[in-house]
């Protein structure tokens, strides 16, 4: 064939194939044109989004759509619409299909007995299992948890589950436990990638997700409950070698949130899940903070650190969760005293409460009091795990009311004597006490005896706590 022929027929053919190649597998990148309906039963749902991470499309009055999809597509996947159920299997959802050699997805959805305006979900960070032991911890303390607390709601009460990320700790095969936990808790859950989920071996970021991708498909994606729209995204950059990543959000991902939340009304509430904490360790988080600027009540959910802490930054409440296995299944806390435990959200229209549930304890477990002496002083340290600015704790000694006690940044106590050194815990000896800004403290008297802490979150629930020395 000479070069003219060459060229021409090449050009024929690429105006149908977008060549490109994957560094692992090899593959054929091809684009193809895909359509299908989303319904309730045999009625046609108008509006629903559907997309294929690129590109977003509204389904028609018939419920009806068709696009071509992006060379680097893997999947074609809906925003479930508020009302109607989850698709799920084994309670892990399943809103995706992958793309195949056909042009026809479609989705059929359910649609919920009752309204959902009024929901809750829970927030599971870094379940982060190595081993068997981990595993059977999970099994035994944090999921048990979760299910006495579904077994205090209402019958028939809506509810749904975020894990985000690490939801094992490099070694892929326990993504059957992990699945297996959420299959026993009985709710839907959606997940999150973490860098502890991720192929190291499989070249660079593009292709770091494939194990994950294949068990809970893509990493990014939407879904609406009542007023409440929820964003899912990957903030985990492979750098490609040696486990290197960094906090990063695509620029894939960014176009498609701006897409996506074109759909979306101003007086959304908007929950965005990821798993690095995006305030201070996302490198390009002044892009999604700019995304997101005309929204007035915008949280995120996060894990990653394994410490409890809340923070505000451009009108955007973060909550940056303790985690599921404390610090890593060596111990009843995180590095900075927080009970090993899950967030409890409830969505009433666009407002939001929450509190945070230690495992193993009620809810109205919120605080540590920890009593000593110092230089023929008595000293009370307090930790208020969930504390955000909007918190008021105040102090009793020998039923006398002191007022506000003093938030300092410090180390937990707790946290001091189980992970301080090099060789504590005996199992993983790199779990360190972490300065946390939850402390209070207080020094008073030897002739005291009795201590009494009183503190009330931003939404005026109180919680008590007493010790005597």
């Amino acid at each position: 064939m000479n070069r003219r022929s060459f060229v021409t027929k090449l050009g024929l053919l690429t105006g149908w194939l977008a060549i490109s190649f994957d560094a692992y597998p090899f593959k054929l990148k091809i684009t193809q044109k895909i359509s299908g309906c989303v319904k309730n039963g045999n009625k046609g749902l108008s509006g629903v989004a559907v997309t294929d991470g690129y590109t977003i499309i509204l389904t028609d009055h018939d419920g009806n759509y068709s696009f071509t999809s992006h060379p680097d597509a893997k999947f074609v996947y809906i925003s479930t619409p508020a009302g109607y159920k989850f698709l799920t299997k084994n309670n892990l959802v399943t809103s995706f299909q992958k793309l195949e050699s056909k042009e026809n997805y479609d989705f059929n959805l359910e649609k919920l007995n009752k309204n959902d305006s009024k929901h809750q979900f829970i927030i599971w960070a870094d379940p982060q299992v190595k081993n068997k032991s981990d595993v059977t911890q999970m099994m035994t303390t944090s999921v048990p948890d979760v299910k006495q607390y579904l077994a205090s709601l209402p019958k028939g009460a809506l509810i749904h589950g975020i894990s985000v990320g690490d939801l094992v700790w490099d070694d892929l095969s326990f993504f059957k436990d992990y699945s297996e936990a959420v299959n026993e808790m009985g709710i839907p859950f959606h997940q999150v990638l973490g860098n502890h989920d991720m192929n190291y071996k499989l070249g660079g970021d593009e292709t770091s997700d494939q194990t994950f991708k294949e068990i809970y498909g893509p990493t990014y994606y939407s879904f609406n409950r009542g007023k409440a729209h929820y964003i899912v995204l990957d903030d985990v950059r492979y750098l490609g070698k040696d486990r290197l990543y960094d906090g990063y959000i695509s620029q894939e991902q960014l176009n498609w949130v701006k897409n996506d939340l074109k759909n979306i009304s101003k007086d959304s509430l908007i929950i965005i899940s990821a798993h690095i904490p995006i305030h201070n360790s996302v490198k390009n988080n002044i892009e999604l903070y700019n995304l997101i600027s005309e929204f007035k009540n915008v949280h995120i959910m996060t894990g990653h650190t394994h410490n409890n802490t809340n923070t505000e930054k451009n009108g955007v409440y973060e909550h940056t969760h303790g985690t599921v296995c404390g610090a890593w299944w060596t111990g009843p806390i995180c590095e900075d005293g927080a009970p090993r435990g899950y967030g409890i959200y409830e969505v009433d229209g666009t407002e939001l409460k929450w509190h945070y549930k230690s495992t193993g304890f009620p809810s109205s477990h919120q605080m540590s009091l920890n009593l000593d002496t110092l230089n023929n002083q008595k000293r009370l340290i307090v930790n208020v795990w969930n504390w955000d600015p909007q918190w008021k704790v105040e102090y009793f000694l020998d039923d006398k009311y002191m007022g506000l006690l003093e938030n300092q940044k410090a180390y937990d106590p707790t946290a001091v004597k189980l992970y301080k050194g090099k060789d504590m815990p005996a199992s993983r000896g790199f779990a360190e006490p972490k300065l946390n800004m939850h402390m209070f403290v207080s020094q008073f008297g030897p002739e005291i005896n009795k201590v009494k802490v009183v503190a009330t979150d931003r939404f005026g629930r109180k919680y008590e706590a007493s010790s005597s020395f």
